[in-house]
């Protein structure tokens, strides 16, 4: 579940003193269908020595591959299906650095018959102190490349992401 806007005021904006409508991402209370470990690399660092925006598209992008392959699948393989990012959601949470190792966890939501959404919460340990940095949502549909048409969600992934 996600709200487009809501009147939470988040990291970036506090520090700031702003006050605006922010992406929140709500995660389901079940255990994530796969989480990972990726680590920040530093070409994922941007000119405020911070991880960049691009780099968070990016990582999201690298546990969603590492999600498919933990099942034998690819995103043009998926079973009996291939899959197209249909959009995107970030709510940057907090500040990631260089050395550092995120934790994605994904989980998916609004399963339908030609599409679902998958959710993405980042975090990380520094300190010992864990450090929430991001939440994500792709909407990904089915997608028939030869037809150039969106197509049903068929077994095995459909059984996967329940």
């Amino acid at each position: 579940m996600f709200t487009v806007i809501s009147s939470d005021t988040d990291y970036f904006h506090k520090k700031a003193g702003l006050r605006m409508g922010r992406v929140k991402i709500k995660f389901p209370a079940d255990n994530p269908l796969f989480t990972c470990t990726i680590p920040v690399r530093i070409g994922d660092i941007n000119y405020g020595n911070h991880l960049g925006n691009d780099s968070v598209l990016s990582i999201i992008h690298e546990a969603r591959m590492q999600m498919l392959a933990s099942w034998g699948f690819t995103e043009l393989k998926a079973g009996n299906n291939s899959l197209i990012m249909a959009d995107v959601m970030i709510a940057y949470r907090g500040e990631a650095y260089y050395g550092d190792t995120l934790t994605v966890k994904i989980y998916a939501e609004e399963i339908g018959p030609r599409s679902f959404d998958l959710l993405y919460h980042i975090s990380c340990t520094r300190n010992g102190e864990p450090k929430e940095i991001a939440h994500a949502k792709t909407g990904m549909a089915c997608y028939d490349y030869e037809l150039g048409k969106t197509a049903n969600l068929v077994e095995p992934l459909k059984s996967k992401l329940t």
